[in-house]
């Protein structure tokens, strides 16, 4: 299996006034993008044993009264959100990783402007610049 070209990080957009991006910058975002990305993989494969599990339960819980049923399934529903939520982290985590193996990240997905570094070292999942961001909240 061949592995996906990496860019440069000289070749990544920066605003203007910022300093452009070093290997070393652009490599520690990658490593922590990683690292959430297989933290979530676990994640996710957790809550889905234990969603499972549970679901197995239902059997035995056949017998229970109204409280506790709804009690139950209260609390599956919640673990279903989260687990969801963690999916779509997982997504945008993925989607940083691609980005800057393709060669655009830093690139604002709405205008084409850079994003910012200061932004991306902050919230390395950003894909709009702060002000398509804004415009993007206010709808």
């Amino acid at each position: 299996m061949t592995t996906a070209p990496r860019s440069s990080a000289a070749d990544l957009p920066v605003r203007p006034g910022e300093e452009p991006w070093t290997e070393a910058e652009l490599e520690e975002v990658r490593a922590e993008l990683e690292a959430e990305a297989a933290g979530l993989r676990e994640e996710i494969g957790q809550a889905e044993s234990q969603i499972a599990a549970r679901l197995g339960d239902a059997v035995a819980e056949a017998g229970d009264d109204e409280a506790d049923a709804s009690s139950k399934l209260f609390e599956r529903e919640h673990e279903l959100a989260i687990t969801r939520n963690t999916r779509e982290l997982l997504e945008q985590t993925e989607h940083a990783l691609a980005r800057i193996d393709a060669g655009t990240y830093g690139v604002c997905e709405s205008c084409g402007r850079p994003i910012g570094k200061a932004r991306l070292l902050a919230f390395p999942r950003a894909t709009l610049c702060v002000e398509c961001k804004q415009r993007q909240e206010r709808r």
